[in-house]
């Protein structure tokens, strides 16, 4: 009888954590495939001005793959916040707080990339004696959205999946050594945005896939992990 009223008590939870842990590692897969369909090379390019407009279908396209960054990326904090908080309520709420920023910054870059469409068709209307002011509008334009998708997206979400792999690492949810990839791909992916920033690297550069592949492959394996595996949820913290 004993066993039998452990089960009942246990295995709805159980189902609902493995449930938790398929959704989360879809969102995962989703996340990346949104996220490199999101790049938009033309916006990129040292010459955006002449290459946005006559590409617009293109910049839409990568707008709706961004926009599509938001309820996955907040989604999945918020779908793993009622199990991480078992164990730690000040990091999962850091976790989501975070992810909640790096949304918001989504948005604003999204807001900007809008302008880079109307911007690129005025320049290539423009007489050549007023293109150098669009140019400058241009810069600015640029270095406002590299401000808010390299710097503002890229580091909230960087620090929010620090939170997020401390947990994970702590509670042995996965194994260490995933926790501890997570750790390291993310601190590569918050280095490549320094890189950009700082033009030594282009966001369409090999150097850039190179430095950011880690934590790529990583996602993906944890993803496969928590379709497969699952969280590993101590009953007791239930």
């Amino acid at each position: 009888m004993e066993v039998n009223a452990e089960r009942l008590i246990f295995t709805p939870m159980t189902y609902k954590n493995k449930q938790i842990s398929i959704i989360a590692g879809v969102l995962i897969i989703l996340g990346i495939v949104a996220g490199i369909l999101s790049v938009v090379p033309s916006v990129e390019s040292d010459q955006f001005l002449e290459e946005v407009y006559p590409n617009k279908n293109q910049v839409l396209a990568g707008a709706i793959f961004q926009f599509l960054l938001v309820p996955i990326y907040v989604g999945f904090s918020l779908l793993l916040y009622p199990v991480l908080k078992q164990y730690s309520q000040t990091l999962s709420v850091g976790f989501v707080g975070f992810r909640l920023m790096a949304g918001t910054f989504q948005i604003v870059g999204l807001i900007l990339l809008s302008g880079f469409i109307l911007l690129s068709q005025q320049y290539l209307m423009a007489n050549t004696s007023d293109k150098l002011i669009y140019e400058f509008i241009g810069g600015l334009l640029r270095l406002s959205r590299d401000l808010v998708n390299h710097l503002g997206v890229i580091l909230a979400t960087g620090l929010g999946n620090f939170l997020f792999y401390a947990v994970l690492y702590r509670e042995k949810l996965v194994p260490r050594w995933l926790s501890l990839w997570g750790f390291l791909g993310n601190i590569g992916i918050m280095l490549a945005s320094c890189f950009v920033m700082a033009q030594l690297i282009k966001v369409v550069s090999t150097t850039y896939v190179l430095i950011s592949l880690p934590i790529v492959i990583q996602e993906i394996v944890l993803a496969i992990w928590l379709l497969t595996k699952g969280l590993n949820v101590k009953t007791n913290a239930q």
